[in-house]
């Protein structure tokens, strides 16, 4: 594969030296944006409980964090255009450490929307890292290794994915064994003091994690990193030409679904937890860690198997063995069904890199607007939740509502055929 930038003469970016350091920096960055997105479930799980809501109102999360992906994909594409890779980053992190610190004032208001806005303000952060990132990981180095690169890059997303959940489990969720029952049942003074005691959880999390967030915006700003610059291009570049290229069309759709399915499957870990198997909030956290663990050993698997079998190949076997799995998840009962859906963290695992190399694989100067246009697509996962909770809250099964899951691979696994018989969009 050699989804790869044109770059100037002069530029230094495939000697080892010369990209070896600025990949590892890069690579950090998949692992915060990893952490926000694989703590979400926590608090889903959490928020639920404190405000009382209905599936459908907790999935608002989601729509919170992949809106803004949406809203910010296009305008995050032209801030790499004017200013480059490198402030891009960095906007991206300011934008990350203030909604992080927002946690504080909507922690202390109580207000849901507040956790809300903050969670949006974080993911325009995050998308401007990911249009920037993505990328750059793919053109800092050879363009023959650029899949197994950007595949290596997104295992720390999912070391993430192991880490996030545990953290949760113990900074934020709380000792309370309340029911439902038992806090519909608080008022006046009782329910305030409950709320404050549920919503005070998430404050230190946060806030370190927006110290940390700032002191890598120091480092990107003070470490010199090879500046990544398009030629002058002959024709257009701009994101109607991009999208008359088939493969990206396809791309924009398969990522569409693939990341609805993945928030679908993830986020609503916890709550398919307790209502399938019986488990409390803390047991379903320790088994979304086995989860996250499950996405993380993919990465790394997948990445060694590229090594023998073209990604499009392996993302069309993974693609079949999912859906598989999310039919046991629906129809199963107990345990059965939690193992199922480990099992399909690991098989998704490569799922976004791959279809994001694919995606761009050769389009020269059409791949800035072609990188924004899939990460637009990432919409998916603020759009399809909420179909999720309208199908759980009418059937009163949240199993049923993993019938939006079971369509998105449905729809993964004929992108991957349909990349194959595309001329020089993907590699047999």
């Amino acid at each position: 594969m050699q989804p790869t930038l044109p770059l100037k003469k002069n530029n230094k970016i495939h000697d080892q030296k010369g990209w070896l350091f600025p990949f590892i920096l890069i690579t950090s960055l998949f692992f915060f944006w990893g952490f926000v997105h694989n703590i979400d479930p926590i608090l889903i799980a959490h928020l639920r409980k404190t405000f009382q809501l209905s599936i459908l109102q907790s999935s608002l999360v989601d729509s919170a964090v992949f809106i803004a992906y949406f809203l910010m994909a296009i305008p995050a594409g032209l801030i790499m255009k004017k200013y480059g890779y490198r402030s891009g980053i960095i906007i991206g992190l300011l934008f990350f450490a203030c909604g992080a610190f927002l946690f504080v004032p909507a922690a202390n208001t109580h207000t849901y929307g507040f956790f809300l806005g903050a969670l949006f303000i974080i993911a325009c952060g995050l998308a401007i890292l990911e249009t920037a990132a993505n990328p750059y990981a793919i053109v800092l180095g050879p363009a023959e290794t650029a899949a197994f690169r950007l595949n290596l890059a997104q295992s720390f997303n999912g070391l993430a994915a192991f880490i996030a959940p545990l953290v949760g489990r113990w900074l934020i969720l709380t000792d309370s064994d309340k029911t439902d029952a038992a806090i519909s049942a608080l008022s006046g003074d009782a329910l305030a003091a409950f709320i404050q005691t549920e919503t005070n959880s998430v404050k230190l999390p946060f806030v370190l994690l927006g110290i940390v967030i700032l002191i890598m915006a120091i480092i990107f700003y003070y470490t010199p990193l090879p500046d990544i610059k398009e030629e002058e291009s002959l024709g257009s570049n701009g994101f109607i030409d991009a999208l008359k290229h088939t493969q990206l069309q396809w791309a924009v759709i398969a990522q569409f679904f693939y990341v609805g399915a993945q928030v679908c499957v993830g986020s609503f870990f916890l709550v398919f937890a307790a209502t399938a198997a019986g488990l409390t909030d803390k047991e379903a956290a320790t088994y979304t860690a086995f989860y996250g663990a499950a996405f993380m050993i993919g990465r790394f698997a997948g990445t060694f198997f590229m090594k023998y079998i073209a990604p499009v190949k392996l993302l069309g076997l993974y693609a079949a063995i999912n859906i598989l799995l999310s039919f046991i998840a629906i129809y199963g009962s107990g345990m059965m069904t939690i193992y199922s859906l480990i099992g399909i963290a690991f098989f998704m695992s490569i799922m976004f890199p791959t279809i994001f190399a694919l995606g761009i694989k050769g389009l020269g100067n059409a791949t800035k607007p072609a990188s924004s246009l899939i990460i637009m697509s990432i919409v998916g996962g603020a759009l399809l939740p909420p179909i999720l909770g309208i199908i759980s809250d009418k059937t009163g099964s949240i199993q049923n509502g993993y019938f939006i899951p079971f369509i998105c691979f449905i729809v993964v696994l004929v992108f991957a055929i349909k990349m194959r018989t595309i001329k020089n969009d993907s590699s047999n």
